[in-house]
C-alpha cells in the first residue's frame, strides 16, 4: 500500500493546469502534480546542499563541473556498450 494521502486545493495558471492534464490524463493529474512537487523538493534540497558545500569549500568552477560531466558521460557510454563475448 502507498503512503497516506490528503486532498488539497491548489491554484495554478490555467495553461499550466491544462498542459499537465493533457500529459497526465484526467485521472492521473494528482499523481502527475505530486511527482512534479517531489522533483522540485529534491532540487531544493540539492541546491541547499550545494550552498553549504560552497560555503565550506568555495564555489565550483566551470572547468570542474565540465570535468565531472565528462566522467558521467564516459560512464553512461560504458554502461550502454554491448557486453564483450566471453573468451574462448
Amino acid at each position: 500500500m502507498g503512503e497516506p494521502t490528503q486532498k488539497y486545493s491548489i491554484t495554478m495558471p490555467r495553461d499550466v493546469a491544462e498542459a499537465a492534464r493533457a500529459r497526465s490524463g484526467p485521472s492521473r493529474l494528482s499523481a502527475y502534480v505530486a511527482a512534479a512537487v517531489a522533483r522540485q523538493i529534491e532540487r531544493d534540497n540539492l541546491n541547499e546542499l550545494i550552498s553549504v558545500a560552497e560555503a565550506d569549500h568555495g564555489p565550483i568552477g566551470d572547468e570542474e563541473i565540465q570535468a565531472r560531466r565528462d566522467i558521467l558521460l564516459q560512464a553512461r557510454r560504458h554502461q550502454q556498450r554491448p557486453a564483450d563475448p566471453p573468451a574462448a
